[in-house]
């Protein structure tokens, strides 16, 4: 494959963890990338696995500035992407627990990360599992070190003498004590939870995300929306309610909800039936009532047993302006217009493939996993009906 203004032919490579492996090395189930997020402006990438750890990437620059050039002029474009993601730092966002009143056990696996706006230079981003989001702070840490001991250490160090007992030949040489100062070691990233939301879903958590404001973010499982305020950990507000008086009734579930990123009233949420419902919280407390619904209509009359399982979307992101909502089910990525529900302005078919094969897949365990969607920019030939 080449890409555009790059005549190098680019070698695309599948990859569930980081890291160098060895050739037959097998890969660890706490170490599968489980969750995937940029930050804004794409500067950051933050990563989540199986393991409950979430770890953050930095955006460098790979192009070489050479002895002579001139520091105020751009840099030559590379010939390549220019730029790279190295590791920052890591930490341990969640730990498996047990569920004693259910006797079910709670997986540390993080099923989305989010970032979170903030003003200095913190970073701030949300981490889920299947039943608490903590808000964590990353933050640079200054470390010091006590220097200006009266006794030198066989490594250089100075340290203080022993209390009590016969003095060294060390010690008699000391003709002047000294006090000890504290000074600056190093800059270190360290890492705190700042806030902890729990208890809020009876079902296992599949989305959240943060609203435009900076001051809500919503978390989906899959009967219900909640609303929270990032300040408040003890009370959310029901805006979804999808759970039927009977669950026999039961036809669908919500499978990912996302904020519109510049209306914060404005929100958007998936079922596993291949709908995407658009609701406005202005117009009532609980958004039984969705403003549009985006659906494809299949009249080929080729329905058969997988057809739902095809249908069902896994993930749902607005494009940046937020005219458009960009969606990935089983087999597609389609990209739907908010002013156009009937069908999507373009659909890309990504595992097309796979569909003769649908009926043996549909058993195995990584059909159950979901799958994100991520963009950022979209070209002008994107957003052109077909």
């Amino acid at each position: 494959m080449v890409l555009q203004g790059c005549g190098e032919p680019v070698e695309w490579q599948f990859l569930q963890c980081f890291g160098e492996r060895t050739p037959g090395e097998e890969v660890q189930d706490a170490d599968v990338i489980s969750a995937v997020e940029f930050d804004s402006d794409g500067s950051y990438l933050a990563t989540g696995d199986k393991g409950g750890r979430v770890v953050l990437f930095e955006k460098v620059s790979t192009q070489p500035r050479y002895v002579g050039m001139d520091q105020r002029q751009p840099a030559p474009l590379p010939r390549g992407p220019g730029f790279e993601y190295r590791y920052l730092t890591e930490f341990q966002s969640h730990e498996p627990e047990f569920d004693y009143l259910k006797s079910l056990e709670i997986e540390e696996k993080i099923n989305k990360v989010r970032w979170v706006r903030s003003s200095n230079n913190t970073k701030h981003l949300i981490a889920t599992n299947d039943k608490t989001i903590k808000l964590w702070k990353v933050y640079e840490k200054k470390s010091s070190i006590v220097t200006g001991w009266n006794i030198e250490r066989p490594g250089g160090f100075m340290h203080s003498p022993r209390l009590g007992g016969a003095p060294t030949a060390a010690q008699s040489k000391i003709t002047r004590l000294r006090l000890p100062t504290v000074t600056p070691h190093e800059l270190c990233l360290a890492s705190r939870a700042k806030r902890i939301y729990a208890n809020a879903h009876t079902y296992h958590i599949n989305s959240i995300s943060v609203n435009s404001d900076q001051q809500t973010f919503l978390s989906a499982d899959d009967l219900r929306v909640n609303l929270w305020s990032l300040d408040v950990t003890d009370q959310s507000f029901n805006i979804v309610d999808i759970k039927p008086a009977n669950m026999e009734d039961l036809t669908e579930v919500i499978t990912s909800a996302e904020f519109h990123p510049q209306h914060c009233n404005v929100f958007a949420y998936s079922s596993s039936k291949g709908c995407i419902r658009v609701a406005d919280m202005r117009n009532a407390a609980l958004c039984d009532k969705h403003a549009k619904a985006f659906e494809e209509v299949d009249n080929s009359g080729n329905k058969s047993f997988f057809s739902e399982i095809i249908a069902s979307i896994s993930d749902i992101r607005f494009s940046r302006d937020g005219r458009y909502i960009m969606s990935r089910d089983y087999m597609n990525l389609k990209l739907w217009d908010l002013a156009m529900e009937n069908r999507p302005l373009v659909t890309l078919q990504v595992h097309e493939d796979l569909r003769p094969r649908v009926s043996a897949a549909a058993y195995e365990p990584v059909q159950s996993h979901l799958i994100d969607c991520h963009g950022r920019r979209l070209p002008p030939s994107a957003c052109r009906p077909p």
